[in-house]
């Protein structure tokens, strides 16, 4: 694994978690938990959806079986040229430059000179939000 990730148990897990599915990183959209049976363990049923590529995604798991969770940095950058559905932005703490791209959502958003808050997760780069308004 080129990418940090913890483990917790099934159970544990909340809605609005981050987990990997798959090997995709994904948020929990519901969990339900059933009660223990007489021979087994409790079931979780998982509801996720993809955030890299909106795919929804349904397993079910044993309660104490463990999920990956990656761990997710957010930072801020500054946005230094906007091209198409790209932005070029320089990272506030190592000013590190490089292309993000970015969210429908967003479009229309992000213009020259604006904070945008990122996530780095896996190894990837996804714009989240624009932060400051000029």
């Amino acid at each position: 694994m080129d990418y940090e990730v913890k483990q917790i148990g099934a159970g544990e897990a909340r809605k609005g978690d981050t987990i990997l599915v798959d090997g995709a990183p994904c948020k929990i959209t519901n969990i339900d938990i059933s009660k223990t049976g007489k021979h087994g363990h409790a079931k979780a049923r998982i509801e996720a959806v993809g955030i890299l590529d909106d795919k929804k995604r349904i397993f079910i798991a044993s309660s104490h079986d463990k999920l990956e969770v990656p761990l997710v940095e957010k930072k801020n950058a500054q946005v230094l040229a906007v091209t198409g559905n790209h932005a070029n932005v320089m990272d506030a703490e190592t000013y590190e430059t490089f292309d993000l791209e970015i969210p429908e959502e967003l479009q229309g958003q992000v213009v020259e000179g604006i904070q945008v808050l990122y996530w780095e997760l896996l190894g990837k780069k996804i714009m989240k939000q624009v932060r400051t308004q000029q």
